[in-house]
């Protein structure tokens, strides 16, 4: 059994438990995301998997998204004004975004509980969580911008 395999048996696992049924389509949304290395949008994921669930709407796909959500086997980001993202690693990491092609690439970094605990500290506030997003240009964007410049 490969890792991603045992990873989607966890994950279906998970569903079995909170009493999530498990259909043809929440297991292709589910199998995408532990996939994807690219944190689609819910369009994305429809266009990926609308060959072979053709009946499949967009909202059948945002509905899976938050059953999955909300059992918390998928994160949803959000970053400015564009369509949610999706990602299947729900440990703490934080990620990179190219302001170009709007790509999302995880960044590990060792998590950041010393800003958590001096905010708390200075403000009195109970920090429930934070998120670091870097902001650049991807390599492939750079690329691009450098052959047009010749």
């Amino acid at each position: 059994m490969t890792v991603s395999d045992k990873k989607l048996q966890r994950a279906i696992d998970t569903l079995k438990e909170s009493g999530v049924r498990i259909t043809p389509q929440r297991h292709a949304v589910l199998d995408y995301l532990l996939n994807s290395m690219v944190h689609p949008t819910a369009d994305e994921i429809y266009k990926a998997l609308e060959g072979r669930f053709p009946n499949m709407s967009v909202a059948t796909v945002y509905n899976n998204l938050r059953v999955l959500r909300e059992i918390g086997l998928v994160r949803e980001l959000t970053y400015g004004d564009s369509s949610s993202r999706f990602d299947c690693n729900t440990t703490d990491h934080y990620h990179i975004i190219c302001e170009e092609c709007d790509k999302i690439v995880d960044f590990h970094y060792p998590t950041l509980d010393e800003v958590e605990s001096l905010a708390e500290q200075v403000t009195g506030f109970k920090v429930s969580h934070h998120r670091l997003e870097l902001y650049g240009v991807c390599e492939e964007c750079q690329k691009v911008a450098a052959a047009t410049k010749q």
